[in-house]
């Protein structure tokens, strides 16, 4: 991997670009997933970091890290906002994850009320990563609202699915010239390095390491995938043909 390749989010610089959600271990877990994935960004809901809990995620997490608390429950911008002054209050610095949902079944986020929300938290000074549907139109106007990354869905959150967007995913990637973080839906490395050679800036998981049978393995092994994804996108994936090309020359040796 080049020294210099960079994950820059609002100004601050992270090596690794696998960031990993908190959302369904067991506390005990998550120093092992967390240290054998390389993250150094996890994401936590702020009901989680409740202090007059008996076991606070915070006291699980390493002190390295920088946290990402996301907005889990807000049903409009109104309420994201809040719990993002919560979360900033409670000394969980100036990340926020924007997540905005109202549809219980799917679970897909509002890109709307995530743009209103997106807007106001970024004039307060947080660096806003706003959880969306992969649309361009709503990804251009997060980046006017002051966004300082987009994390557009793979599929449903904890649907392991994979990469039900992966065609939308490529647009934005494309056209937006803000980093693109994959989120919700990738249930194996495998699809995880797939959207990293694509030009994914990076990718986040929590369900598929969560649920997986040894959990430190697969977090380790989602690092890697990352790391191997990313390094296939530097180096420049071989073109793709219709047709055969033959990889010796096939002429002279007849002659």
């Amino acid at each position: 991997m080049k020294k210099n390749d960079k994950l820059v989010i609002g100004g601050h610089e992270f090596t690794s670009r696998f960031i990993l959600g908190s959302g369904k271990y067991n506390l005990k877990l998550i120093k092992a997933a967390v240290e054998n994935a390389g993250a150094q960004i996890i994401t936590l809901a702020l009901r989680r970091a409740n202090t007059e809990s008996e076991e606070n995620i915070l006291d699980f997490i390493p002190d390295n890290i920088t946290l990402l608390p996301n907005t889990s429950g807000a049903r409009n911008a109104e309420e994201a906002v809040r719990i993002a002054k919560l979360a900033r209050e409670m000394g969980c610095g100036d990340f926020i994850k924007i997540e905005i949902i109202h549809d219980s079944k799917y679970l897909l986020p509002d890109n709307h009320e995530t743009v209103k929300a997106t807007e106001i938290l970024a004039k307060q000074g947080f660096i806003v990563m706003p959880y969306m549907y992969p649309d361009l139109n709503t990804a251009r106007e997060l980046v006017d609202a002051g966004a300082a990354a987009v994390m557009p869905l793979a599929a449903p959150i904890g649907s392991n699915k994979g990469l039900a967007t992966k065609e939308f995913i490529k647009i934005l990637i494309e056209e937006i010239d803000l980093p693109i973080i994959v989120d919700a839906g990738i249930g194996r490395p495998s699809q995880a390095c797939e959207v990293m050679e694509m030009g994914a800036a990076a990718v986040m998981a929590n369900t598929a390491i969560a649920t997986a049978k040894d959990i430190p393995l697969m977090a380790e092994a989602f690092g890697r995938a990352v790391e191997v994804g990313r390094m296939a996108y530097l180096a420049g994936l071989g073109q793709i043909r219709d047709t055969a090309s033959a990889s010796s020359p096939l002429t002279g040796f007849l002659q």
